[in-house]
Parts: C-alpha cells; structure tokens; sequence
C-alpha cells in the first residue's frame, strides 16, 4: 500500500469555493498539484478562484453549481469526470445560514431551504460521485459541518439539524462504503473568518473568541483548509468516519 502525502495528479471537487473556507481549499489543493474543480453558487467568483489557481501553476475549472439542485448535481460531476478523466475528492463545503425561532412563520421554508443546501446536497454529490469514486486509488470524501452540531446556540436550530445530519450522514457512509476503500470524514468548523461571520462587530468577535476559545481567538480559512487536506492525503487511508472539531479548542472549554 502507498502511503503518500501528495494529492498531486488527484482530481478534488470543492463546493461553496468562490470564497471562506471553500476558496482556502481549493487554492491549496491546487497548489498542492491536484486538478481541482472550483465549483460555487457564484460563477464569477469560482471563475475568479480557478483562474487564481492557474496563474498559480495549478490545474482548475469552474463551474456555476447550486447544490440545492439534483438535476445541476449530477450535470456538474459528471462534467467534472470528463474534463479531468475522474473523480478522487469530495469536498462538500457549500453552506448557508438563518436564524429563526422555532415559532416563526416562516421556520418551515427556512427548514427545507436550509437543509437542502446543507445536508441534501451531501448525499447527491457523494452518490453521482460513486462510479468515480470507486474508481479511484485513494478514494476520499470530507463533508464540513460545523460546531453547531455538536453544541447549539439559540434561535440556530434548523442551522444545527442539518449539520448535525452531516454528521450523522458521514458515519453511516463510512460504514457502508468502506468495502470500497472510500474514506468519508467530517470537519466541524467553529469561529472562523468567513464572509457568514464578518457581519458581527471586531470587538463582539474578541469578546466571545476570548470567552469561548482555548486560543482566545477567530481561526482562519486557511486553518480548516489543512485539516481537510490532511484527510484527503493518500496516507489517510485508516482514517474514517470521524468528526473533528477544528475551533481552537471550542468544545474543549468550560470557562
């Protein structure tokens, strides 16, 4: 068996990567050899990633893809496939967000709204994936969650569900798919600074990061972006069905 610690060569599937955590995934891998497909919502913005990676030496092509849509899932990977001549990494990064209280008129929309984007689309990419992934020689899927699934926070239940589905989903599938080698993890995210979190004000930031964080701080992108290539590393090849938090010691910490 090969225990390398290079992707190169491997084609990567990253959702949500015109920008956060996404965009930090995709430049790494792509800067790490792999064919990577940058694929986003925002078209421009995947393009504007892609081509940052090619002006980089790297390998990429975007494509507009709205998770959300089962006919737009099995159009983007199959293209994905052909352009690159397979499949190796799933990236399930794409998410949204919205607060609602459980007595709200509109919690039901936000409900299936929520949950399509979040944790549907999982389950879509990794089936219309399957063919390719057991294709592959080191097959790899990374679903990113988040903390909320883990410990909530209020008026955030819908949010919490689904990621706690993702959750749920990646043990499942890493039971049903290790026959084939298939590895599928999850990363749970806590405060990070994404666009979804540049809304709240610097000092509120430093007030909850130093309350509720070992390191007493906001991770960056680039932070999430590691773990998730750690375990997309062909040497990973013993590491499945785990959840990990990435969120400076959140869940660590009592007081």
């Amino acid at each position: 068996m090969e225990y390398s610690r290079s992707i190169a060569g491997e084609v990567a599937l990253v959702t949500g990567a015109a920008s956060g955590m996404g965009r930090a995934t995709a430049l790494l891998f792509g800067s790490e050899g792999a064919h990577v497909a940058v694929t986003d919502r925002d078209e421009a913005g995947a393009r504007a990633v892609a081509d940052e990676i090619i002006a980089a030496g790297g390998s990429a092509r975007a494509w507009g893809f709205d998770v959300a849509d089962a006919a737009q899932i099995e159009s983007v990977v199959k293209a994905v496939a052909e352009c690159f001549g397979g499949l190796d990494i799933v990236v399930n990064n794409a998410g949204v967000g919205g607060f609602r209280a459980i007595d709200d008129p509109d919690y039901d929309t936000t409900w299936q709204r929520l949950h399509a984007v979040l944790v549907t689309s999982h389950q879509r990419i990794i089936r219309a994936a399957l063919p390719h992934l057991r294709r592959s020689k080191a097959p790899r899927v990374v679903n990113i969650a988040s903390t909320e699934a883990l410990g909530a926070t209020s008026l955030n239940s819908i949010y919490a569900a689904a990621k706690a589905g993702v959750t749920g989903l990646t043990r499942a599938l890493a039971v049903e798919l290790g026959r084939d080698g298939i590895t599928v993890n999850c990363i749970c995210p806590g405060p990070i600074s994404t666009a979804m979190t540049s809304r709240i004000s610097d000092q509120d930031r430093e007030v909850y990061a130093k309350r509720r964080t070992a390191l007493r701080r906001y991770g960056e992108p680039e932070e999430v972006a590691h773990m998730t290539l750690s375990l997309c590393l062909p040497a990973a090849s013993f590491i499945t069905g785990v959840t990990i938090p990435v969120d400076g010691g959140l869940m660590a910490r009592n007081a």
